[in-house]
């Protein structure tokens, strides 16, 4: 009879008792042997297995149950029972011939689980004996920091910097997953949840994508994109070309997705002139306006281009400081 030490680990982000079929013969056949009671225990002897649970230290009472039985299972608790490990490996080192160890994955974590985790820490934040200061926010007083976060993730883009667009989209992440986390608190009819969010996204990711999902034919880049579009004014049933734009985004980017509306719906524009406005803040309005639409006939980005002349000049300036 072969001693052997099961040590089955599983995925605390899954449900008790999904297990592979593996780990169900292996708890079904032998002994288990666990460090504390668990949703997980309760599954696995609800199945019909026998399930004992060890106080202190386990690696005799496994050693006794491996002299006893020949197999014996040990059920890893949520965080994998590492040093347990450990401890097992160094003593079947220094005592060949004991028992073999052998690892076994009843479950695994799957792609997206640590958002799982994102969400379960966001809850404990805003909920009483939480963070008083993410219980005392709102959607707007959020707002400032959505934008932040979002410009922060957009300089790590400019900057080639993967490392930091990990972080910073992780805190975009955050700005998400509290805004969903917060509107569970809205009046009954209002509310919606973490689920909400994702679902409606999978729902629209799915309806606009039928070349992908529907067996639709898949075109050019540019057909690709006008069906999108197609599907998208069929589900928002805008009044206006303009209906959907973000009109808290920058003026010169605001400027040039009016324009590009506009132009795509091939629409003519009589831009304002300068000559005629009544003060200097609505002509210099109307210029800046006049060279949005000469940098879009010019295929430029004013938005970049103005940003890259600023950033040149603020290298300069720095430069011409007085050094310490």
């Amino acid at each position: 009879m072969s001693a052997r030490i099961v040590l089955l680990v599983t995925s605390p982000r899954l449900p008790a008792g999904l297990l592979t079929a593996a780990a169900w013969d292996v708890v079904r056949q032998h002994p288990v042997l666990t460090g504390a009671e668990s949703e997980l225990v309760t599954a696995v002897r609800q199945a019909g297995a026998d399930v004992t649970v060890v106080g202190g230290s386990a690696t005799q009472p496994l050693l006794d149950a491996v002299a006893a039985h020949g197999t014996v299972v040990w059920l890893a608790g949520p965080a994998g029972d590492e040093a347990l490990a450990r401890e097992l490996g160094l003593r079947l080192a220094r005592e060949p011939g004991l028992a073999e160890m052998e690892l076994m994955y009843g479950s695994w974590d799957p792609p997206g689980a640590r958002l799982l985790d994102a969400v379960a820490v966001l809850d404990r934040l805003a909920s009483p004996g939480g963070d008083p200061w993410k219980r005392a926010q709102t959607h707007r007083s959020l707002a400032g920091y959505l934008l932040e976060e979002s410009y922060e993730a957009y300089d790590a883009i400019i900057a080639d910097d993967t490392d930091a667009l990990r972080e910073e989209l992780g805190d975009v992440l955050l700005q998400v997953v509290l805004h969903a986390r917060l509107a569970e608190e809205l009046p009954e009819g209002e509310r919606w949840t973490i689920d909400d969010v994702a679902g409606g996204l999978v729902d629209k990711m799915i309806r606009r994508n039928p070349h992908v999902f529907a067996g639709l034919e898949a075109g050019t880049l540019e057909e690709i994109t006008e069906n999108w579009e197609r599907i998208k004014k069929v589900e928002k049933a805008r009044d206006s070309v303009l209906d959907g734009i973000a009109l808290s985004q920058p003026a010169l980017a605001l400027a040039t997705q009016i324009l590009d509306r506009a132009a795509r719906a091939g629409l003519t524009v009589v831009l304002p002139s300068p000559d005629v406005q009544p003060d200097e803040e609505t002509r210099l309005g109307a210029s800046l306006l006049a060279a949005v639409a000469a940098a879009r006939e010019a295929n430029l980005d004013p938005e970049k281009a103005l940003r890259h002349t600023t950033l040149t000049t603020a290298d300069a300036i720095r430069a011409s400081e007085p050094k310490p």
